[in-house]
């Protein structure tokens, strides 16, 4: 579910919401989630690049292989050695797609009429080599503002095809494969992508906090930028600037002691105090954590003198989605995240 919002490339108008249905694991979501996606690229064009091609043909095609065109005539056989550069849909991009789907089909957890869907957009793909994808490098494969639906689909198809290749526990391959960085863009990413979808009026963005100095035009280059995971507008009068965090431990410790990660004050407290320049006190921030399986947790409220709230909770991505919905509308609302005592 974090990937379906956080990757928003596959909406179309008369899609049905992926978020409405219901999945009984994660392969039958990615099933539905190709489907559409693969729907859509077959709407838009299946992306086609130049293929080099070798092939010894009966008239000449391209450029001619000389050598090898000799050791036909030598063999007494009419025919060219010739290499040509084919436009095709035969590439990487669409035969790691192919190729996954086709994994896909062979799963048990994911339902018959999903297979069916695929099975029908897979006639599109006859052109299409399968590939043994134990080989893709798929750092190396590269996108543009033309093929970048296919990044979205192949971090889904990368996905499927690590888990099943290095782990039979469902999850487990997410610590192993995808590195922290990634998870918390994913993590950060996901929630901006939730409150622009599900809370349109917020007008959740990211932005970027100008330094409320009265006087640094001429040395601004100097100053190190200060850009929110996410700020929502419109709340009661209030604006609320939300910074994601998504760490392996989210207190830190000092002699058994367990407190508030020092920095991670400072920073959601420098954008509010710059953000808020008249001072009036209808900015606020939160820092929000992905809830780990530590005893305590980190949580607070605190009000400055000017009367801006700096609120700490955590979500906890274990839950259902659908109450992971509520507290991420809860925040909305300025409701506690945890009213049990953590």
């Amino acid at each position: 579910y974090m990937l379906a919002y956080a990757f928003k490339e596959i909406k179309s108008e008369d899609d049905e919401r992926i978020k409405g249905e219901e999945f009984e694991n994660i392969y039958d979501l990615f099933a539905e989630i190709l489907a559409k996606g693969v729907s859509y690229l077959l709407k838009q064009g299946l992306h086609k690049e130049y293929i080099a091609k070798h092939e010894v043909i009966s008239t000449l095609k391209g450029k001619l292989n000389l050598q090898e065109t000799i050791k036909e005539k030598l063999a007494q056989r009419l025919r060219l050695a010739c290499e040509y550069d084919e436009f095709t849909i035969n590439n990487i991009y669409n035969q790691i797609i192919k190729s996954t789907i086709f994994i896909l089909l062979s799963q048990n957890d994911v339902k018959t009429e999903r297979k069916q869907k695929l099975r029908k957009l897979m006639l599109f793909f006859d052109e299409v080599e399968q590939i043994n994808l134990k080989t893709i490098k798929w750092k190396s494969l590269r996108y543009d503002r033309n093929n970048r639906i296919y990044q979205f689909l192949h971090k889904i198809c990368e996905f499927i095809v690590l888990s099943k290749l290095f782990s039979t526990e469902e999850g487990e391959i997410l610590v192993q494969h995808f590195s922290d960085k990634g998870i918390a863009l994913l993590f950060q990413r996901f929630v901006l992508e939730y409150y622009r979808q599900e809370h349109p009026t917020r007008n959740a963005n990211s932005k970027e906090i100008k330094w409320c100095f009265k006087e640094y035009e001429n040395n601004s280059s100097n100053l190190p930028k200060m850009t929110s995971d996410i700020k929502l507008t419109g709340i009661n009068g209030r604006d609320l600037i939300i910074d994601t965090k998504f760490y392996s431990k989210n207190m830190q410790e000092n002699y058994e002691t367990h407190k508030i990660i020092s920095h991670n004050l400072y920073q959601i407290f420098s954008y509010v105090m710059n953000e808020d320049k008249k001072h009036e006190g209808k900015v606020d921030g939160m820092l929000l954590y992905a809830r780990t399986d530590a005893d305590l947790q980190p949580k607070g409220d605190y009000t400055t003198p000017d009367g801006n709230k700096i609120m700490i909770r955590t979500l906890d991505l274990s839950k259902d989605f659908e109450e992971i919905k509520k507290e991420l509308d809860n925040i909305v609302n300025y409701i506690s995240l945890n009213k049990d005592t953590n």
